[in-house]
């Protein structure tokens, strides 16, 4: 198939760009580079570009002759969520209408959507399922929603054919050790554990060890990048082949406590790793663990990557190999 892949510069969507290479699909990747980086997107087709502009993407539908767009391309981070709504607002949910509109209007109807666990809120139940109320606690979970909530009516109204993956915790990196994560600022406890391993930070804050939790520390399910770009595909060859628009959970359904993460980052780079606990940030539940029974039933889904320590180490081969990312390599 011709695929565009918005966003797909960034941290999970070059993984899908990768693995929509190797089963042999035809992929246009659009990114404006402002947080992904061309230098991962491999032998795609990368048009440095907005989902803003919605004479772009109907050249895009057009030239390339689109069948499916795999949607990554948003801004992420929660706490900059909280003090910046109306960025999110805009980015995230006004640009995304304008990628909808364009597919509606160039006859694209199949459509995978990154969504985020972000959508539930203070969990009720764990694992969580899909048919857990959706009540984001900030406003990068509510756009995620928001979006879902569209895809809904306009597959209604428009025909539009669409799978909504809500991710846990994203990790790990390809095996080759030639892509992985490159976030600035970094907020994800791996590739922070990995760097006070390297020595580009002097150590790793603990937010809290007085959660009703064995060690004290927040238990968050990690399901590795390559695993969700293999769930990408997935989803997109069940639309084809007839599936029902659907939402699916991904994670690997097992919790690891932020001292645990850490203490295995201990044992693969074979360094200490310094830690400080600090306060509580709010709004970070005790445990967040996926239910993804779901899209193990409905699409075969498997994680090759489930051991806590498998993924750590993949990503170990990313960092130690691209300490400062992809333009400070080794």
């Amino acid at each position: 198939m011709n695929i565009l892949v918005t966003g797909g510069a960034g941290y999970i969507g070059s993984h899908t760009v990768r693995e929509l290479l190797k089963r042999k699909h035809r992929v246009v990747v659009l990114d404006n580079l402002s947080r992904g980086h061309g230098e991962a997107v491999g032998d795609a087709l990368l048009v440095r570009g907005d989902t803003a502009d919605g004479d772009m993407l109907r050249d895009l539908f057009s030239r390339h002759e689109i069948e499916a767009v795999m949607h990554f391309a948003a801004s992420s981070l929660v706490g900059e969520s909280v003090r910046r709504p109306a960025d999110y607002y805009r980015n995230n949910v006004v640009k995304g209408l304008s990628l909808f509109d364009s597919m509606i209007e160039c006859g694209v109807r199949y459509l995978v959507f990154s969504s985020t666990a972000a959508v539930y809120g203070e969990p009720l139940q764990v694992p969580i399922p899909e048919s857990h109320p959706a009540l984001p606690a900030n406003p990068y979970g509510a756009t995620k929603l928001a979006l879902e909530d569209a895809l809904r009516w306009y597959g209604k109204a428009y025909g539009l054919r669409y799978a909504s993956l809500r991710y846990f915790n994203a990790a790990g990196a390809d095996p080759a050790g030639d892509i992985g994560e490159d976030h600035d600022p970094e907020t994800h406890l791996i590739p922070l554990a990995l760097k006070a391993a390297l020595g580009l930070f002097p150590y790793i804050e603990v937010f809290g060890a007085d959660y009703p939790t064995p060690d004290g520390t927040c238990i968050r399910d990690y399901v590795h990048v390559t695993d969700l770009a293999d769930a990408h595909a997935l989803a997109l060859e069940a639309l084809v082949a007839g599936a029902t628009s659907d939402v699916y959970n991904l994670g690997n359904g097992d919790g690891y406590s932020v001292l645990e993460v850490i203490r295995t980052a201990e044992e693969v780079t074979g360094r200490k790793i310094a830690a400080r606990i600090g306060p509580r940030r709010p709004g970070d539940p005790a445990v967040l663990v996926a239910g993804s029974e779901k899209i193990k039933a409905d699409l075969g889904w498997r994680p090759r990557f489930a051991d806590l320590r498998v993924i750590v180490d993949t990503a170990w081969r990313w960092h130690s190999s691209h300490p400062r990312g992809f333009k400070g390599q080794k």
